[in-house]
């Protein structure tokens, strides 16, 4: 299955009925495809780990997800890349993708959250599957808007481009003036 890299495009702390969420964004650089946004909910922790993740806060002793980064770092391996590999319902599943220290790859299943969370402070990069995003992204509403300002702009300047003096002339006994 092919990948499409990933960036955080924000992370929603809910509060009680409100969902937390995690929004991820297809990378800038990819060009000709149209940008879209793959909105993950998650829990309030998760959420509140990976925005310490994405601000290097500490919390002064070692969350979960900086235990399992030393653990790694530890063992002489490194956190290769975190993929977000299907979705079922509303339910996403991710993978992380650990290289050892002889070379070897070893996928562990993961929550997205937690990849996510061990991606940003291990500065790993997040893929997700064409399949997922193909399922559950939705445009990037911004590019989208900004595409059509873009064209409002360019029939604007069409249309001025294409006027003549005569657009302007009104024959006498047409004008409206008091």
């Amino acid at each position: 299955m092919a990948l499409r890299r990933m960036d955080i495009e924000g992370v929603v702390v809910g509060e009680g009925p409100i969902a937390s969420l995690v929004i991820l964004r297809t990378h800038e650089s990819l060009g000709s495809c149209e940008p879209l946004q793959l909105p993950i909910r998650i829990g309030t922790v998760e959420a509140t780990a990976i925005t310490m993740g994405v601000g290097s806060r500490t919390s002064g002793r070692p969350l979960t997800h900086d235990l399992l980064r030393s653990v790694i770092d530890s063992l002489g391996a490194r956190v290769n890349e975190v993929r977000i590999t299907s979705v079922e319902g509303t339910t996403f599943f991710a993978q992380i993708d650990i290289l050892t220290a002889d070379g070897a790859h070893v996928l562990v299943d993961s929550r997205p959250s937690d990849a996510i969370a061990l991606a940003v402070r291990t500065d790993t990069p997040i893929f997700a599957e064409d399949s997922v995003l193909s399922t559950a992204a939705l445009p990037d509403f911004k590019g989208v808007e900004e595409h059509e300002r873009q064209q409002e702009l360019e029939e604007f300047h069409n249309f001025v481009e294409n006027l003549s003096p005569e657009d302007f002339n009104v024959p006498h006994g047409e004008q409206d003036c008091e």
